[in-house]
Order: structure tokens, then sequence, then C-alpha cells
């Protein structure tokens, strides 16, 4: 009998197929002793093992590019964290076997986290994985993860660690289902990289039996189980229909009536260029410059390093708009030279642009590569502070970035409610804001972007968070100076319009999204679509929101 669950829809399209569970998790190792003459010889396994799934990481990272490869280096560097492998030496010395004492050493390191708040206790599952990772190499058991098939499936599990979300094989992976996980978790990001439909936070997605059809719609965020074939037409129905939608969408963002927004790709790097050029992406809206830094966590990277990585990116994009965001270290991308080791709360602490304040030198460097990478070339480039707060931040920023010689509009992103309500004096200091929906809707709900139990507040559709997307974009009109959106928000297509409607000026997205918000934004006009944002801003719940906005557009 077809019966219908709702997650959270993270990745569009389609996908229908039989259920595959996620290889199961590394069982607890034994607590047995060895003797004291044993020890060397265990604590060499137990670092063989750790440099093994290091490697194997980075390679990983390495294939995938782009967002992928920083978030598996990052997981590189927690296996090899030298504070880990001291506490796995002592717990050998006297007497844990390797497998166990890599086991006890990461549950204590698991527990620090978890009391980290909420922002750090994100990286719990990434460092599960690596746990499981190693503790299988030195029982010699197979790797958890993505299942051996010959035929399409679609993955179920309870959440998808990095290393596996960046290398499935769209030609065998349909689309995939979690029980954890947020709408902007890192599988959700690297789901809409691959452009693999994909639903998180589904309650007793472990519970589907392993061989069930299922059908996912990774836009509505609702599952179909023994989907009829009524139910399969349609399905196939509407995405025939939205593809042939997006093949016949070409050129500049701009609604029904011509109203120009500009649609801009996410990129970690310069591997992620080639997917966004190919996209009809009219520049970038968010350069992630921290790929460059998580390649060694005790050294910022040379000005030579980054002059280089930086003019790759500027020269794709002649006469296009390239928005760079300067580091944003801290919190859950701690480095060792930046980063302090004893905050109570990391997530409310020294991050983003404070950091950098913190350590003018690193700033100078990035900023002066920067203005060296784009001499003599037809760009337009922006480069952004995250976390503002105030008006004195901005005004830090937009003096350093005179001082570093630096040619460039310099703007704010808005990720603090503070710079929201504050946003009319922060534009007198800077000249454009850039509104990061992901970490806004975390400082406004106090709830993590990672942890699944609190993610209908981590919904960008929240009334909340669209007022004070509205207050920024009404504060840049009325100064004559831009505001874009660069949050995971933007690459929903309804919501597009609604944010387009609120006021917003551009749309930054992952490339696979691009023809989506394209096709979608050029069947309404501005006028449909600032109806919709004051239907979805009447509203008392993301839901009610989202289904209002819908019944504006659809002419209900």
């Amino acid at each position: 009998m077809e019966t219908t669950l709702r997650g959270v829809g993270v990745s569009h399209g389609v996908a229908i197929g039989e259920v595959r569970h996620m290889g199961t998790a590394v069982l607890e190792p034994p607590a047995k002793q060895i003797p004291a003459d044993e020890a060397e010889r265990e604590q060499g396994r137990a670092r063989k093992a750790v440099e093994a799934v290091a490697a194997d990481l980075t390679a990983r990272g390495n294939l995938a590019g782009g967002e992928a490869q920083a978030v598996l280096e990052a997981q590189a560097m927690m296996a090899q964290d030298p504070e880990l492998m001291a506490d796995v030496d002592r717990r050998i010395a006297v007497g844990s076997t390797a497998e166990r004492a890599v086991y006890d050493a990461f549950a204590a390191y698991r527990e620090l986290l978890a009391a980290a708040g909420e922002y750090l206790a994100g990286r719990v599952a990434d460092l599960d994985d690596v746990r499981n990772r190693i503790v299988a190499r030195l029982l010699g058991v197979p790797m958890p993860g993505v299942p051996d098939s010959d035929e399409p499936y679609v993955l179920v599990a309870r959440d998808l660690a990095p290393a596996d979300t960046a290398l499935l094989d769209p030609t065998l992976v349909l689309g995939f289902v979690t029980e954890e996980g947020g709408p902007t978790s890192h599988s959700a990001i690297l789901a809409r990289a691959l452009g693999v439909p994909a639903v998180v936070a589904l309650p007793g997605a472990g519970e589907l039996a392993e061989g069930t059809v299922i059908a996912v719609d990774g836009s509505t965020g609702e599952i179909f189980v023994n989907p009829s074939e009524e139910k399969k037409e349609q399905l196939a129905a509407a995405a025939a229909e939205r593809k042939a939608a997006l093949a016949a969408s070409t050129g500049p963002g701009a609604t029904a009536d011509g109203h120009k927004v500009p649609l801009l790709a996410n990129i970690g790097g310069p591997a992620d260029v080639p997917a966004a050029v190919e996209a009809g992406a009219e520049g970038v809206g968010l350069f992630r410059t921290e790929f460059l830094f998580l390649d060694d966590n005790k050294n910022a990277p040379s000005e030579e390093k980054q002059v280089e990585a930086y003019r790759q990116v500027l020269e794709a994009f002649p006469e296009g708009r390239v928005v760079v965001r300067v580091l944003d270290a801290g919190a859950d991308k701690p480095l060792d030279f930046l980063t302090p080791a004893d905050e109570p709360n990391p997530a409310l602490g020294v991050r983003g642009l404070r950091t950098l304040l913190d350590h003018p030198e690193v700033l100078r460097t990035q900023l002066t590569a920067l203005a060296k990478a784009a001499e003599g070339l037809p760009v337009y480039l922006e480069v952004m502070a995250p976390m503002v707060a105030d008006r004195a931040d901005a005004k830090a920023f937009a003096d350093a970035c005179r001082e570093a010689g630096l040619r460039a509009k310099f703007g704010a992103m808005v990720e603090i409610p503070s710079a929201a309500l504050r946003a009319r004096s922060i534009l007198q200091e800077v000249e454009f804001l850039s509104l990061g929906t992901n970490d806004l809707a975390q400082y406004t709900f106090a709830a993590d972007r990672q942890v699944g139990a609190v993610s209908r507040l981590q919904d960008p559709w929240q009334p909340a968070l669209l007022d004070l997307v509205a207050l920024s974009a009404e504060a840049a009109k009325a100064e004559g100076k831009s505001c874009g959106v660069c949050g995971e928000a933007a690459s929903d297509p309804l919501l597009a319009c609604v944010l387009t409607g609120l006021g917003v000026t551009s749309l930054s997205m992952g490339a696979a999204s691009i023809p989506y918000v394209r096709a979608t934004l050029a069947k309404y006009t501005l006028a449909q679509c600032e109806r919709a944002a004051a239907a979805a801003r009447a509203a008392d719940s993301a839901e009610e929101a989202r289904n209002a906005a819908q019944a504006v557009l659809s002419g209900e």
C-alpha cells in the first residue's frame, strides 16, 4: 500500500528505486589487555592505520574536488590530530589494543565536541566516520560505507559522511534519504553539487525495508513508499516538465517582465569553476577561500599561492562579477595558527572577521594577494567580510581593504541578526550586503545547522528569517546599494521568487541549482514575486509561508 513520508528536501529532482542501506558502523572492539612488551608494536599499528585513513580521505577529496575536497581534507586533519594521537599512545601504553585505544580516544574527544556548543557538535558525525574507518582498518573488516550494487538504487542512511557523499556515483545512486542532517549540512550541500535528489531529516528512515521501492522528491521533501503506477507516472511527468523548462531557459536571470536578477555561483575554489560556467552563472556570488588554508592547519598559505588560486577564478569570468569572502575561520573550521583552543562556545566566540582583526597580518596578506590577482583583468571584484556585527566591524574591514591597496567594492555579510537590524548603519561603511542565510538562521533561532532535531528552525522559509532579509534589502535600497543572498536559500526556486519579491538584488547558489532557479523566475513577474513575498511574511510558520507563496504564484 502506498504511504507518504515527509522530510526536508535539499536537492531537486525525483528518484524512484529500491532501498539500499548504508553499510553498518564498526562494532565496538573488545576491551582486552596486552602485555607491556607489545605496546610499541600496537602504537605503530595505530599510527599506520591513521595515516592510511587520512591518505584515503585526502585522495577522495582530490578526486571529488570543489567543496567536497575542503570537507574531506578537514576530516583527514581530524584523523591526524596530535592530541588525539597522543591520547591513543597513552591508552596503548597502559595496556589497550590499538583498535580499543582509538575507539576510546575518539569517544573522549567526541564528548568534548558534543559539549562545546551545538555548532561544534555538528562535527560529531564527521568524527564518528573517521573513527569507524580507522577501527575498521585495524580490525581488518570492510569499511562502513556505500553498498556494492550493479543496479541503480536509492541510498538510505542514518546520516551520510562527507567521504561517502563526495564520491557517490550518480549513475548508480538515484537519490538518497537520511534520518539526520539538515538543509545546510555537509551532505545536503554536496548532494546539490552532485545534482542527486536528496531528502534529509526523515524520521524513521532506517526502518524502510531493504529492497522496498520508494519515490524521492527532493524538491518537496516527500517520500512515497511503494508508489502506485499512477503516482510514478505523475512524478515522471512532473520531472519531464521541469527538464523541458530547464532546457528552454537560458541567458541572464530575470523575471517574466524583464526585472534582472543576476544568478551567481557559490564556489570553493578553481575546481568548481567549470560547473559554474556550464550552468550559465553570471559570476561568483560567494568564493569561499577556506580551501586554501585547509592544506596546512599550522601555517597560512603564502601570498604567491593565494595569488595563483584567486587569479584562476577571476580569469574565468571576464566582465563578470566575482564576490570573494575573506577567510572564515573558527567554530566548525578551526585553524591551529588562528583559532583559540579554549573557547567555551566557539560559534559565539572569535570567528570570521573577529579572527582576522585579531590577526591583521593574515587579513593583510589575503587582501594584498587579491589585489595582485585582479591586476589587469576585466573583472568586477568585490570582497566581503564574514560575521560582521555592526558598523565598527564594517569600518575596520573597509579600512583594511583600503590600506592593502585593493581596488574593489567592499561588502559585509549579514549572518548575525544585529547586522540586519542595523543594516543602514553598516552600509555607511561598505558598498554592498550579502545575506548568508545558513548562519543567519542558525543565530536567529539558536538552531545548529548540522543538528537534524532542530531542522524546522533551520528552514529558510521561517517568516522571522524573511523579515530579516526584508530589513536588509530595504536598507540597501534606501542607500542605493545592493543586497544579495549567497546562502543555500537561494537554491530553492520558489524561495528565489520570494527573495526577489523582498528586494534582493542577486542570488548565488551551487551551480547545479542555477537552471532550476532561472527557469522558475522566468515564469513570474516582479509584482507576482512581491505578492508572494508579502504572503509568506504574513504566515506564522515555514510550512504556511511556503504554501502561501505557492498559492499566490499558482494563482489559487
